[in-house]
């Protein structure tokens, strides 16, 4: 029989707002966004803009409305990207199983590890004294026996705490979960969950697979599973990325060409932004469109050069949108881009970050 997993999840607090603020003593304590601009989009804020509603993937325009004083900073990715190589040496003195989402979090599996730590509590508690030892920034953690439990639990004590949900506890901690707190359930699912009178994990709990499923598609089996603490994702090192999208769900479906617009020049303002942090190119652009009766389409675009900025982007996707087979409302618009310049880095969703369920804000 195997042993039961030990996974922990580390997430960076505020990780670029934080880099900036801790090169920067001048902007401790106020509220930054890094990223944005004339006409970008929020890449990352620190704790004090996020008092005002500002988040990563906002506008710019309206992340100034929310919080007038605001600090726009411009961002440096060689920057993020070598305090992140120091903070993945450190995992990697504990284990070789890290598979890291993005600059900023990773998934740890410590079942067993190089120090022969029995505790993963303790590894976590080491692991985050070490980095804002050797950087100077917190870290918050996760702990449990799969991944969804360990993502779910990062959330709860942030900035710079750590919870774990013990598998005597699984239960219980699902069941009073807040539905909106469940990784995978964005604010559109939420609200329609909220409308079917599912508040927490004890009323998702008390659906049967064959209603979720007709509720919520393919997702229903997700639901139905992880509120039952079922998640058998590993921890997995060595994923190919094999694609980066962004999308967004509209509580109103749209069906104005204005609107459409300015959700196509969003997107790729925000797939612009994703590329930088990664330093990727693709040649295949791809627009997904999902339609109020939840009829699906895509269709992409190949080039021989690499697309390389939001222009592009927006460009290609209008000629996209003109080629779709109905004119009628819609409730998901996204792009993706693959064939990509790499193929040696992990495969990341970016939306999110979540791989396994519908996508939504």
């Amino acid at each position: 029989m195997q042993p039961q997993r030990k996974i922990i999840h580390v997430d960076m607090d505020a990780f670029y707002a934080s880099v900036e603020q801790l090169d920067d003593p001048s902007l401790r304590g106020k509220a930054i966004a890094v990223g944005g601009g004339h006409r970008g989009v929020v890449s990352a804020a620190s704790y004090e803009a996020r008092k005002f509603g500002v988040r990563s993937a906002m506008p710019s325009k309206t992340a100034r409305e929310r919080c007038p004083h605001l600090i726009f900073v411009k961002p440096r990715f060689a920057r993020y990207k070598e305090i992140s190589s120091k903070i993945r040496s450190i995992f990697h003195e504990y284990t070789d199983l890290v598979e890291p989402l993005s600059l900023d979090e990773a998934y740890l599996d410590v079942t067993e590890n190089k120090k022969d730590i029995e505790s993963a509590n303790d590894i976590a508690r080491e692991i985050r004294k070490r980095i804002f030892e050797e950087t100077g920034l917190t870290a918050s953690a996760g702990i449990s026996v799969n991944k969804f439990l360990a993502k779910v639990a990062s959330d709860i004590n942030k900035p710079n705490g750590q919870k774990t949900i013990h598998p005597t506890k699984i239960d219980e901690f699902l069941e009073n979960l807040p539905i909106e707190k469940f990784y995978g359930v964005g604010k559109v699912t939420a609200n329609r969950m909220h409308m079917l009178h599912i508040f927490k994990g004890s009323d998702l709990k008390a659906k049967s697979l064959d209603e979720l499923e007709k509720l919520f598609g393919k997702s229903g089996r997700y639901y139905y599973n992880v509120v039952r603490g079922i998640h058998n994702g590993e921890v997995k090192p060595n994923r190919i990325q094999k694609s980066v999208a962004v999308e967004r769900t509209f509580w109103d479906d749209i069906n104005e060409d204005d609107e459409v617009d300015q959700k196509l020049k969003s997107l790729s303002l925000e797939l612009e932004e994703r590329l930088g942090k990664k330093e990727i190119k693709g040649k295949t652009l791809t627009l997904k469109i999902k339609y109020k009766d939840f009829t699906l389409y895509t269709r992409s675009k190949t080039q021989d050069l690499y697309f390389e900025n939001a222009e592009k982007f927006y460009n290609t996707a209008k000629q996209l949108w003109e080629l779709r087979p109905f004119d009628k409302a819609i409730r998901l618009l996204g792009l993706s881009l693959s064939n990509l310049n790499t193929d040696e880095k992990k495969q990341v969703s970016v939306q999110l970050k979540i791989p396994f369920a519908e996508f939504d804000d």
